[in-house]
């Protein structure tokens, strides 16, 4: 694909991606540009566009992004191969942006309120993703036309034992000097009020067996990474080569083994 053509995709927002190809790409160092990212996951299958969300003041990104693939299965690889490798010395966190929601949200749904203002979708993710597989992008409620934060949001997991271990472990807790309340949200189609979390929607989730199981390491380890040649005399600097392309050396980290 052009260099021109391939820039002019990175970073733009489309409006017709392709949810089912795509992956939501977290646990991103400040230093990861569309490029670099760009460059990673092309290793894996054809890339179509790349999205990293940044602030509107300070441009900087906000530590996660999005890799659409030209199909499906490209985007199911992806996940397969880089989930958790190293970038800049950090795991990156790989999944299915769609995350077969039809199947997998079973609805243990969390409503999250007293948010400090300066809380984001990115903190939301990093406090609550260690409970378990979160399906979407968490959601902070902002005003229409200010863009503020109202104060609460949403965070969505793939089972009830997640949501129940951070309802636990989370309600109280301070982030950024104000404690925070989890609780099971509403249904959105309840004419009475009812919460998530009930025992049918329990009963009903321990029944379904989800597409694509919560995984801590890559399955399959990236192709053998070749050191490139010492830099010397005019040399390019020393990265560690991976396909066709080179990633900085200090982008670069070791790849954990699969999961025993």
């Amino acid at each position: 694909r052009p260099a021109g053509e391939r820039a002019a995709q990175m970073g733009s927002v489309q409006r017709e991606r392709n949810q089912a190809a795509t992956c939501y790409v977290g646990g991103l160092d400040a230093r990861v540009t569309e490029e670099l990212l760009w460059e990673l996951f092309v290793q894996v299958g054809p890339v179509e566009n790349v999205f990293l969300p940044r602030d509107k003041v300070t441009n900087d990104t906000q530590g996660f992004g999005f890799v659409e693939f030209r199909g499906e299965e490209d985007a199911q690889y992806a996940v397969k191969i880089l989930n958790m490798i190293k970038l800049f010395g950090k795991p990156l966190k790989v999944n299915m942006a769609s995350a077969d929601k039809d199947t997998r949200d079973v609805g243990a749904n969390l409503f999250i309120g007293n948010l400090d203002p300066e809380v984001d979708e990115k903190l939301l993710y990093d406090a609550f993703s260690a409970f378990g597989t979160i399906l979407r992008t968490p959601k902070i409620v902002r005003d229409v036309e200010t863009g503020n934060a109202k104060g609460f949001g949403f965070v969505s997991f793939d089972n009830f034992e997640s949501s129940d271990a951070a309802i636990a472990s989370m309600t109280g807790q301070y982030l950024c000097n104000r404690p925070i309340t989890v609780s099971y949200a509403y249904k959105k189609d309840s004419k009475n009020g009812e919460r998530h979390g009930t025992a049918a929607e329990r009963l009903l989730a321990s029944k379904i067996k989800t597409s694509m199981p919560h995984m801590r390491f890559a399955e399959v380890g990236l192709p053998t990474a070749v050191p490139a040649a010492d830099a010397g005399a005019g040399a390019a600097p020393s990265g560690v080569a991976v396909g066709a392309s080179s990633i900085p050396a200090s982008a670069a980290g070791a790849v954990p083994p699969p999961f025993p």
